[in-house]
């Protein structure tokens, strides 16, 4: 679900590009010499302005009815949102190593080595649990299958002990796809690849593995057929984050590093923590959750007419799809509920600029980094 929309970053060149909060406006009359401001400061007329907004177009909810609907059929909104588009949204994130170095090659030798001294991979528990249920996912198996994942993996020229993971897809105790890597990254909400690919083209350590998975089949199939795919590197497949009875093809504690970049956002509130709590448990001690996701009161909740509200910040969009606007301490609450570290969490509010249009856009967005502890009480 990531990457759906564009988060609308600066079009500049990714090393020229500074890490967030570097370009301020102290001059109005130069607003439009940039793309894009950085920590802008809104007025409280300003403020009381998007409050009212919030208000007015929470007045009227979407019926109970469509509400049962959109929660029953999002996989099929989705699905048809990248059936219409396709690769058509594909957008460089220009600034996903800039504000997650944790993605980046060098960043990742200085991790592992810390990860390495303090945890033996030797600990990484077997593949099931009490939680988990029986066995990997037989349904997954097929679809994988079905979208070619096998056939890649016989023809692509890998190593050895890798091919005979993916090829078969049959995962054991201490097994399973990505087993014999150093450094594991997985991203929720993949999209069609919008931070996968950049990972796997920006850092060719050998020792890396890239999984990520989508509510969407159709976004999985994108990735899978994507020629920067390959499946030595990487493992795709479907999976709904609120699925409480599905089990992750990845074991417990074995994770460096889980991405969700603007997918947080569209689950329903009320299933948010069990996800987060879930997910933590992927988190090798030390591992961090990276989260960029919608602020309170950002451009796209304000446009939001009467009648797409669900529930208190939460909208549908017109094709179906679902939308949460977050506080810092919403956020705050979820990771740290879930046994998390903060080790970031801010507000970024950027003032976008179209320079052909003269035109200005208030984003609000939040970034969020919360680390496992390095030694764990919760017995997770």
């Amino acid at each position: 679900m990531a990457g759906s929309f564009p988060e609308g970053s600066p079009s500049e060149d990714r090393r020229k590009r500074q890490q967030f909060g570097n370009r301020l406006l102290s001059d109005p009359a130069r607003v439009f010499h940039y793309n894009a401001w950085d920590n802008v400061e809104w007025s409280e007329e300003q403020a009381a302005a998007a409050q009212r907004k919030v208000q007015e177009n929470s007045t009227q909810r979407v019926c109970q009815e469509k509400q049962v609907d959109y929660e029953i059929n999002a996989n099929k909104y989705w699905n048809d949102f990248y059936k219409i588009h396709e690769n058509g949204f594909f957008k460089d994130r220009h600034w996903l190593f800039t504000e997650f170095p944790e993605l980046a090659p060098s960043q990742n030798e200085n991790h592992l080595m810390d990860l390495l001294s303090e945890n033996k991979r030797s600990q990484v528990p077997g593949w099931k649990s009490s939680e988990d249920g029986p066995g990997f996912l037989k349904e997954e198996q097929h679809q994988c299958s079905s979208n070619g994942l096998g056939h890649k993996a016989h023809t692509l020229p890998v190593e050895e002990n890798i091919t005979q993971k993916l090829s078969h897809l049959e995962v054991c105790a201490d097994e399973f796809p990505g087993s014999s890597a150093t450094y594991r990254i997985f991203e929720v909400g993949c999209g069609v690849g919008n931070t996968v690919f950049p990972i796997l083209q920006t850092n060719n350590d050998p020792r890396l593995f890239v999984y990520c998975c989508d509510f969407s089949s159709t976004a999985i199939q994108l990735v899978q057929t994507n020629s920067a795919y390959d499946p030595s590197r990487c493992f795709a497949f479907v999976h709904d984050l609120c699925d409480e009875d599905k089990s992750y093809p990845i074991p417990r504690n074995s994770l460096d590093i889980i991405v969700l970049i603007f997918v947080l956002s569209a689950v329903v509130p009320d299933k948010m923590q069990k996800a987060i709590d879930r997910l933590s448990r992927l988190l090798r001690p030390g591992g961090m959750m990276l989260l960029r996701d919608y602020g309170r009161h950002d451009m796209a909740q304000l446009r939001f007419k009467k009648g797409q509200c669900l529930s208190e910040n939460f909208y549908v969009r017109g094709d179906g799809t679902r939308v949460y606007f977050f506080t810092q301490d919403e956020l705050d609450t979820l990771f740290t509920t879930a046994g998390l570290e903060k080790v970031q969490n801010l507000m970024d509010r950027r003032l976008q600029v179209n320079r052909g249009k003269q035109l200005t856009m208030y984003r609000v967005w939040i970034q969020c980094k919360y680390r496992k502890p390095l030694r764990s009480d919760t017995g997770s």
